[in-house]
């Protein structure tokens, strides 16, 4: 008795202990906080107590920690994470009285630590009326956004481009600038604007709301997150303690990438994996939710165990203490009985087992198909068979796939099948059972509204048989996400070929007026020919591919409509691709066949130039190629940005004309543009007639067509521009939609 006192005795003491040093989070003799902030291991306060010089903590006069090697106040740690809360500068600018708030670029260079900005928890955020605010990184815009006046006076709820935009921001940043501007739509500069790297969740603070919209020049720091890892490391499990040789006793090691670790408390342990014997038993006994012992709870060093009380033996096969039986039935009662007992329990079990084995194939059975029927109601199958149901074009011809032989296909959707990422999804080539090659978008999880422009695209592509636009095989909707199922094609983009040229496909000026003219005729047909209109609504070079012909096909019909005859525009909210979009549809909000027109003359003016929809490189004047084009004309130097292959090959008149046929899709007025149908009619013109124009024209003639549009262009010269226009497409699907009205 006085044995099984002590025993217990030792074993309080023991866990007592471990329970004080588990509490610590600090090195020893280490301070544990800086005012109300705990700071862990591996940062700290002072020499020795913090694991490098990436990790030291400064607490100042005021009781702030400061991240010394960036001199950044620290509001909150997180070691489950890997995250640390920082005050993050924000860059205002003010026109009443004009001053700069925060200086221009109040820069934070992380580059060679161990942390960056975390895209998972910031994002880019920009505020006040009539602003374009840019990240720029190495002097290429790398993101951005616009965000417009409050006309109505009520504060906005969140940040959702009214006073304020929101875009996410690019992987593992360590480093950028800011630039903030007009974006050219108003004439008046008033107020402030502001932009900032901000923690995603602060949009929904009652103060940053107050502040930002009342007091923008006001407010200097913004909450962010930066994500940190301990680098030089290694996770090597040692084999012969169990333990990791960069972590606590009883801690794992999770490797991010090649870069740096995290460190976790094994399954049983709490503490701070970072500290020696920092990880210590958790005593699940006390813990209620954990113990799922019936009778007694007996703590173990990592886990626990259970145990019958006495007089009673478990006869469960792991010895859990659930099964818990009299004494009296242990070697008291007969032999048969026990031989009869055992038997019994065999066949009860046998017939459990094969009972439990049934009722499971006919549950999974049943639950495949619900699922099935709730992903096909998900994709949007309900609306679907609406538009099957009322013979819309030829929406009954799309094939439906099934999930396993699209998996089959793509080889399971390996990733050495990816052709392309963007914003909507993935898309994988593959080939079907017939042989034939295919393109399959596997679409990210979407919300009702990408589920509508899923079953729009399967409509707009069924109803269309045109040789230059890309074709729709069929559909799958018995999938998490949806997918569809296009025709291959093998040469990429048009803005890929006219951007990054190659020797093996040189765009010359007799491939350029041909791509441009099968173009035109797509949407021309899409206009006038289709059963039914059909408006694109976001022609761009990135949405032109080229076949192994080097033939031009339309393609990416997600936001595109088809409208009735009866009626002449869609008033829709705004939505489209910098650089390319209508800006009488971004004033008025109704889009147009002319919109369309608008789009396809950007196209052709990056044809004759060779140069991107949006640049940073030329002035803030003429950042977009519309205004550089057409100031270009204005001024007499038209072939000084045409494209030095165009000018070497096409003919003075047959460039005049097709700049000027340019100049006539970009009017600012959509009424004096010409249509499709005549753009594609001139265009096969100037092919007819190629070295051999009818009519002569000179640079004269082209600037007097301009007289009468050029001045608002000047209002509008900063209304338009796309951030990922600035580096190199690589696919279809690297440059994304912007949609105005909502986050980028």
């Amino acid at each position: 008795m006085v044995l099984k006192l002590m025993l217990q005795l030792i074993s309080l003491l023991w866990l007592t202990k471990a329970s004080a040093v588990a509490g610590s989070i600090a090195k020893h003799n280490c301070p544990e906080k800086c005012g109300n902030v705990s700071i862990p291991y591996p940062f700290g306060i002072g020499d020795g107590c913090y694991i490098n010089k990436w990790f030291e903590i400064n607490c100042n006069h005021s009781f702030r920690p400061i991240l010394k090697s960036f001199n950044l106040e620290v509001l909150q740690v997180s070691l489950l994470q890997g995250t640390v809360r920082v005050n993050s500068p924000v860059v205002s600018r003010c026109f009443d009285p004009p001053r700069v708030v925060s200086g221009k670029n109040p820069r934070v260079d992380l580059r060679g630590s161990p942390f960056f900005y975390s895209e998972t928890y910031n994002r880019f955020a920009a505020t006040g009326c009539d602003n374009l605010a840019f990240t720029i990184l190495n002097g290429k815009v790398i993101g951005g956004c616009m965000s417009i006046c409050n006309v109505s006076g009520i504060l906005a709820n969140g940040c959702n481009g009214i006073s304020c935009c929101q875009t996410q921001i690019p992987f593992r940043l360590q480093t950028f600038n800011v630039n903030i501007t007009s974006t050219g739509v108003i004439d008046e500069q008033y107020g402030c604007r502001s932009a900032c790297l901000v923690e995603k969740n602060w949009f929904s603070n009652s103060t940053w709301d107050y502040f930002m919209f009342h007091f923008p020049d006001q407010v200097r720091n913004v909450p962010a997150v930066l994500e940190w890892g301990i680098a030089n490391g290694t996770c090597k499990l040692n084999q012969t303690t169990n333990s990791t040789a960069s972590c606590s006793t009883d801690a794992r090691c999770s490797k991010n990438g090649t870069d740096y670790y995290h460190c976790y408390c094994m399954k049983g342990y709490r503490g701070n994996p970072y500290l020696p014997h920092g990880c210590q038993d958790v005593d699940e006994c006390a813990e209620p939710k954990t113990s799922r012992c019936d009778w007694d709870c007996i703590n173990t060093v990592g886990s626990y165990r259970c145990s019958c009380p006495p007089g009673y033996f478990d006869m469960s096969s792991k010895k859990k203490g659930k099964y818990c039986t009299m004494s009296e039935f242990r070697g008291t009662r007969s032999q048969v009985k026990v031989v009869g007992l055992g038997i019994g329990i065999g066949v009860g079990l046998l017939f459990l087992l094969i009972a439990s084995l049934g009722i499971y194939r006919i549950v999974k059975r049943k639950k495949n198909i619900k699922l099935k029927q709730k992903f096909f109601k998900q994709n949007g199958g309900l609306l679907l068979q609406q538009q099957m149901s009322s013979n819309e074009g030829s929406v009954e011809k799309t094939k439906i796939f099934t999930a396993k032989e699209l998996e089959k296909a793509t080889d399971n959707y390996n990733e050495n099948r990816i052709l392309g990422q963007g914003g909507h999804g993935t898309v994988y080539k593959g080939m079907l059972t017939d042989g034939r090659i295919v393109a399959v978008k596997k679409s990210k999880i979407v919300d009702e509204s990408q589920i509508e422009q899923f079953i729009n695209e399967v409509a707009i592509l069924s109803q269309i048989n045109h040789r230059n636009v890309v074709k729709l095989f069929g559909c799958c909707l018995e999938t998490e996400v949806p997918l569809l199922v296009y025709e291959f094609i093998s040469n990429g983009t048009l803005f890929d070929h006219i951007h990054d040229q190659s020797e093996e496909f040189p765009v010359s000026w007799n491939d350029r007026l041909r791509i441009a003219t099968e173009v035109a005729g797509a949407v021309a047909y899409l206009h006038s020919a289709a059963s039914i209109p059909i408006y694109h609504r976001d022609i761009k070079s990135t949405n032109i591919l080229l076949d192994d012909k080097h033939r031009a096909k339309v393609a990416d019909f997600g936001t595109s409509r088809s409208v009735p005859t009866d009626k002449t525009h869609l008033t829709t909210l705004v939505q489209g691709t910098f650089g390319y979009l209508d800006p009488e549809y971004f004033q008025s909000s109704q889009f147009t066949e002319k919109s369309d027109v608008y789009s396809f003359g950007v196209v052709l003016v990056e044809l004759l130039t060779g140069q991107k929809p949006i640049s940073s490189i030329r002035s803030q004047e003429e950042r977009s190629l519309a205004v550089h084009f057409i100031l270009s004309i204005k001024e007499s130097r038209l072939f000084d940005i045409l494209d030095a292959r165009v000018v070497t090959e096409g003919g003075k008149e047959e460039l005049i004309a097709v700049s000027n046929l340019a100049k006539r899709c970009l009017n600012l007025n959509g009424k004096k543009r010409p249509t499709m149908k005549e753009v594609a009619m001139d265009l096969e013109g100037m092919r007819m007639y190629q070295g051999n124009l009818p009519v002569q024209q000179n640079h004269q003639q082209v600037e007097c067509y301009i007289t009468e549009t050029s001045g608002p262009w000047d209002a509008c010269s900063t209304s338009t521009g796309y951030a990922s226009l600035e580096n190199s497409a690589t696919s279809p699907l690297d440059t994304k939609p912007l949609l105005l009205n909502s986050s980028c």
